[in-house]
């Protein structure tokens, strides 16, 4: 049993207690409180004093792709081009051995353990990269086994028997702390009859599963249209695919897809009837701020997601598109992007986006009786933000300098499950420097 104790502690939860301490026991939260309170009922446990800092619980990241991370930056000569994009990372990721996707993805996880993110909700097409690299640096998440490029009809039997193998495969390696789902890419790589087949698979089987769905104008113009370059690509293929002529959120919708109650990434291209849709079917959502800026998608809704009652935590998406992995600069861009917005309802909150980064990312994953929270009962994933840079002083609001003056920089200590992952600089759980050695020949190859 361990005692932490800071100037803040922030529950999320409820409000944030001044001269706070949290008491662990293995991998759990045994009290809350003050420090006087907790001193007082735990009388013989020794208490480490982090001072001018704020304990609070760790990030989520809701969205990410652990594989990609060694093409941070490769792609971005053609990020003005959506089509472009995906196209080059399709071809260019055949030339990494399934070591070098390894590599990369341990090196994705290493970024964000350092940036205090203790739970992934990972997409991966390789199978076992990402799943292998929470594992070994002792993390939590959600490894989403992605489909192949499936979009005709008349395979749908094949493609799902060998989704299904792969899948069973990955599940078989479950842990207390990994945990395994399907993702259907998206409405325009799944074939109509491969999405019912999964979505059924999922109802039965208690599968969770992921789909980037309103991503981009270009799918918006498929799915509503069958027009663009996405359209082009099919008849290119000689594909067989027919447009609904309905937004993405409606296709999910009618194919039943939405029943599953996924975690949906991105939705920038949603109406207030999608919205309504999300809702009322309990889907979720990861909402990638950073990503969609930066690859010209446009702004997400954020807050009708919240005044919907939408479940949404941030992803980082892959640092393919986004070249960071940083939950807290997600959170930040997040609440200035909605705050900026032309049609904004209203301004978000510092709280409600320091919310969505910790607990909120949680019950977008379903975990939210696990983590997002400091509560006595709950897993011990916190992190410990340092408070003594002259750039966060004064403090009037501790939500507002953890979210607009402070940076994952400031980030002293990460903890999953009850044990030390990063402190004070260092990865405790694997040799960063040969890992950048690694990563380096990857990107030579690239």
């Amino acid at each position: 049993m361990k005692i932490l104790a800071a100037n803040y502690v922030l529950p999320i939860t409820s409000e944030p207690i001044s001269d706070g301490a949290v008491v662990i026991e293995n991998d759990k939260i045994i009290a809350v409180g003050t420090r006087r309170e907790i001193s007082k009922q735990f009388v013989n446990v020794g208490i480490e004093d982090f001072g001018d800092a704020a304990l609070m619980p760790s990030f989520v990241n809701t969205h990410s792709h652990l594989e990609l991370t060694a093409f941070r930056g490769f792609l971005d000569d053609v990020e003005h081009d959506f089509f472009s994009w995906l196209m080059k990372l399709t071809i260019s990721r055949e030339k990494l051995s399934n070591e070098d996707i390894e590599t990369s993805a341990l090196f994705g996880t290493l970024e964000g353990l350092r940036a205090g993110v203790t739970c992934f909700a990972d997409i991966g097409r390789f199978g076992f990269a990402g799943l292998n690299a929470l594992k070994k640096h002792g993390l939590r998440g959600l490894s989403f086994q992605e489909t192949d490029f499936s979009p005709d009809n008349s395979t749908a039997e094949t493609d799902f028997a060998k989704l299904e193998e792969k899948f069973s495969a990955l599940k078989a390696t479950e842990t207390n702390l990994v945990k395994v789902g399907i993702s259907p890419h998206s409405p325009y790589t799944v074939s109509p009859k491969l999405f019912e087949k999964i979505a059924d698979y999922s109802l039965q089987n208690e599968v969770k599963l992921t789909i980037h769905a309103a991503e981009s104008e270009s799918e918006a113009e498929l799915l509503k249209h069958g027009k663009g370059k996405f359209a082009e690509m099919f008849t290119n293929r000689n594909v067989a695919w027919k447009s609904p002529q309905v937004s993405s959120i409606q296709y999910l919708q009618d194919l039943g897809v939405l029943r599953t109650k996924p975690l949906l990434a991105h939705c920038v291209r949603v109406g207030d009837r999608d919205i309504e849709l999300i809702s009322a079917s309990d889907s979720r959502i990861a909402h990638c701020p950073k990503s969609n800026a930066k690859l010209g998608h446009g702004i997400a809704p954020f807050e009708k997601f919240l005044d919907n009652s939408v479940k949404v935590g941030f992803g980082s998406d892959s640092v393919a598109g986004n070249n960071v992995c940083d939950i807290l600069d997600e959170a930040r861009f997040a609440d200035l992007f909605a705050r900026a917005r032309n049609n904004k309802m209203r301004l978000i909150t510092s709280e409600e986006a320091m919310n969505s980064a910790t607990f909120g990312g949680a019950e977008a994953l379903g975990l939210e009786k696990e983590i997002g929270s400091l509560e006595a009962g709950k897993q011990a994933d916190l992190i410990v933000v340092k408070l003594d840079n002259i750039a966060q002083q004064p403090i009037f609001d501790i939500y507002a300098t953890i979210l607009f003056a402070t940076s994952v920089r400031e980030i002293y200590l990460t903890m999953c499950a009850g044990q030390e992952v990063f402190r004070d600089g260092k990865a405790l759980k694997i040799d960063e420097s040969e890992l950048r050695i690694k990563l380096k020949e990857v990107a030579r190859k690239l």
